[in-house]
C-alpha cells in the first residue's frame, strides 16, 4: 500500500518499519522485486537496517529521514530499503559483515549501499545529516561516472565476505583441549576490570553468556580470583543504573565504565539470559542480592514485556516524548513532592535520596538523576536505626510508590513482535529461576511460554536476494 502521505512500508507488520511508513523517503520493504526495479532504473540501493527501540536509529530518522531535502536526494538517486534486523537477522548478518570489513566496526542504524544486484560497495552506521547528504551526493556521482570501478570494488568486497574468516562454517569435529581453554581464559583475564567488573573498557554490555562461562570455569578450576571477578561484576551491574532500580530489568548496555549511565532500551534477550546468570550465581553463594534480581527481573518481564499468556515481546524503547531515558530519570524537585511513608526520626526523604544516590554519584544531566546503589542494605539500615527486615520492607514500599508515580508518565514504545529464539531464552531463564529458588510458578510460566511457542511459531524459508 502506498499513499501520498506514506511510502511502501504502510501495512508492514514490523513496528520498526511502521515507524518509517510516513517518512518522505520512498522506503520499500525487502523483496526480490525491488532489486529488479533497481536494475531497471540502474540505481544504487540503500539498505538501512535497525530496530524499533534503537535510540540512534530514531536520531538519524529525525535528522535525515524526515527531512524533505534529504529525502529528495535519496529518492532521486537510490532505491531505499528498510529492514528490521529482528525480523530479518539473515539480511542483517550479511550487510553487517560487509560494513565491518569496510569500516572495522558495526552497529545500528546500519546503512549499506549496494549495486542494483545487492552487492555492497559502501556502508556505515549513524551519519549526521550534513555528512549523510554529502555521502549520498558523492556515491551517486561515483556510480554514475565510474560504474566499472564500482562493480570491481563490489566484487572484491563480496569475495572478502565469503572468505573463511568471515563465513560461518560448521565442522563435524573440532580439536579441543583443556590447554586451549586455559590459554583463552588467561588472555581474557588481561582485559577484565577488577574495580567495576566487566571488561576494562566502555561502553559495557552485560554479555551474560560470557559470565555464565566464566562462572562455570571458575568453579571447575577452583579459580577464586576469577570467581571474585564474576561476583564483582554481578554486584556492580545490580547496583548500577544499567539495572532499573525502580521497576526491575536491565538496559541493553551502559555508556560508561561503572555501569551507571544506561542506554535505556530494554531487550528481551538480555533480560532472559541475565535471569539465567543470576540464578546460577545464586545457586553458588545464595547471595540475597541475586535472589532480589531474579525476583524483580522475572516480575518486570511478566508485567511489562508479556501479554500475560506466555507470549513475550521483544523490546522497550529507550526514548519517550522524543527524549532518551525520560521515563526512567528523576529530578530532586520531583522527588521532594512525593510523600513517602514515615520512619524513625522522620528522615524518610534523606533515606530515599541516600539509597538511590540522588546526589553527585547519581547525577546524569539537565538536573536529572539515575537511581543507583553503592552500599549494602545492612549498612544503610544501621545508619537509619532500622533492623534489616524493617529497612528492606520500607524500601519495598518506596519502590512501589515510585513505580506508581513513574507509571503515570508517557511510557516508551513497546515492540510487541514475538521472536521465537528470544522466547526460548525466556523459557530457559524461567527454568533456571525455578531450579535456583524452587518456586513452581516459574516452571508453570516456562511451560506456558513453551506452549505458546509450539502453538504460534513456525519457520518459513526465505531466500535472500543478493550476492
Amino acid at each position: 500500500m502506498h499513499t501520498s502521505n506514506s511510502n511502501h512500508l504502510l501495512g508492514e507488520k514490523s513496528l520498526y518499519l511502521q515507524q518509517h511508513a510516513k517518512n518522505p523517503v520512498d522506503w520499500h520493504p525487502w523483496s526480490a522485486e525491488i532489486f529488479e526495479q533497481a536494475k531497471r532504473e540502474n540505481k544504487l540501493v540503500l539498505i538501512s537496517i535497525g530496530y524499533s527501540s534503537c535510540h540512534w536509529c530514531h536520531v538519524m530518522e529525525n535528522e535525515s529521514f524526515v527531512d524533505s531535502a534529504t529525502a529528495k536526494i535519496m529518492n532521486d538517486n537510490f532505491i531505499c530499503i528498510k529492514v528490521d534486523r529482528e525480523e530479518r537477522p539473515d539480511i542483517d548478518q550479511i550487510y553487517m559483515k560487509a560494513v565491518q570489513i569496510m569500516t572495522g566496526s558495526g552497529g545500528w542504524p546500519l546503512n549499506c549501499f549496494t549495486l542494483p544486484d545487492g552487492k555492497p560497495i559502501y556502508g556505515g552506521t549513524y551519519f549526521p545529516n550534513a555528512t549523510w547528504k554529502d555521502l549520498l551526493t558523492r556515491l551517486s556521482k561515483f556510480y554514475r561516472e565510474t560504474p566499472a570501478q564500482a562493480y570491481k570494488y563490489a566484487e572484491e568486497l563480496t569475495q572478502g565476505i565469503h572468505q573463511p574468516e568471515f563465513a560461518a562454517t560448521i565442522e563435524s569435529q573440532t580439536t579441543f583441549s583443556k590447554e586451549i581453554l586455559e590459554a583463552t581464559v588467561n588472555e581474557w583475564k588481561k582485559n577484565l576490570d577488577n574495580h567495576d567488573g566487566g571488561p576494562n573498557r566502555s561502553p559495557k554490555f552485560p554479555l551474560p553468556n560470557n559470565y555464565e562461562f566464566l562462572l562455570r570455569y571458575a568453579l571447575e578450576e577452583k579459580d577464586d580470583v576469577l570467581l571474585k571477578h564474576v561476583n564483582l561484576t554481578l554486584k556492580k551491574m545490580a547496583y548500577g543504573g544499567i539495572y532499573d532500580q525502580i521497576g526491575g530489568g536491565f538496559a541493553r548496555y551502559s555508556t560508561d565504565s561503572a555501569w551507571k549511565i544506561p542506554h535505556f532500551e530494554k531487550m528481551l534477550y538480555d533480560n532472559a539470559q541475565l535471569i539465567s546468570l543470576y540464578s546460577k550465581a545464586y545457586q553458588v553463594n545464595k547471595d540475597p542480592l541475586y535472589k532480589q534480581i531474579i525476583l524483580e527481573t522475572t516480575t518486570f518481564l511478566k508485567k511489562e514485556m508479556s501479554d500475560g499468556n506466555g507470549k513475550y515481546y521483544s523490546a522497550i524503547d529507550a526514548d519517550s516524548e522524543g527524549e532518551e531515558g525520560k521515563f526512567y530519570v528523576w529530578t530532586k524537585n520531583e522527588l521532594n513532592t512525593i510523600s513517602f511513608p514515615p520512619i524513625k526520626n522522620n528522615k524518610q526523604q534523606e533515606l530515599v535520596f541516600d539509597y538511590f544516590n540522588i546526589n553527585e554519584r547519581g547525577f546524569w544531566e539537565h538536573s536529572n538523576y539515575i537511581p543507583v546503589r553503592h552500599s549494602d542494605n545492612q549498612t544503610l539500615a544501621t545508619k537509619y536505626d532500622l533492623s534489616l527486615e524493617e529497612f528492606e520492607s520500607y524500601i519495598a514500599e518506596v519502590k512501589s510508590k515510585l513505580y506508581t508515580v513513574r507509571d503515570s508518565r508517557i511510557r516508551p514504545g513497546l515492540d510487541t513482535k514475538m521472536i521465537t529464539s528470544w522466547n526460548a531464552l525466556v523459557v530457559t531463564g524461567l527454568c533456571d529461576a525455578y531450579q535456583a529458588l524452587g518456586d513452581s510458578t516459574y516452571l508453570e510460566e516456562a511451560i506456558k511460554c513453551m506452549n505458546n511457542i509450539e502453538a504460534n511459531s513456525f519457520t518459513t524459508l526465505q531466500e535472500i536476494y543478493c550476492m
